[in-house]
C-alpha cells in the first residue's frame, strides 16, 4: 500500500501510538488513496473530513486490537 504508513501497533511500535502518529498514518492513505498530496481549496473538507474518519477508525482499531502474548491490553495515548 504506502510504504510510509508505519505499523502503530505493539510490539513494533514500542509505546502506545500518540493521536499524532495515527493522525500522520491517517493523512499518508489519504493522500495515497486520493491521488493528491494537498487537495485542491474544493476538495479540502471531503479530503479532512476523510482523515478525520480514517484517524477515529484507526484510534479503534488499536484500542480494540488483541496482541497474543502480550500482558496488558494496550490502547492509545491522548
Amino acid at each position: 500500500m504506502c510504504r510510509s504508513i508505519k505499523t502503530l501497533r505493539p510490539p513494533v511500535l514500542p509505546e502506545e501510538a500518540t493521536d499524532d502518529d495515527i493522525r500522520a498514518a491517517a493523512l499518508q492513505y489519504v493522500r495515497k488513496v486520493s491521488g493528491f498530496r494537498v487537495p485542491a481549496a474544493h476538495n479540502r473538507e471531503v479530503f479532512d473530513q476523510a482523515v478525520d474518519e480514517v484517524a477515529e477508525a484507526t484510534r479503534k482499531l488499536l484500542v480494540g486490537i488483541e496482541v497474543r502474548g502480550a500482558r496488558v491490553a494496550r490502547g492509545v495515548a491522548r
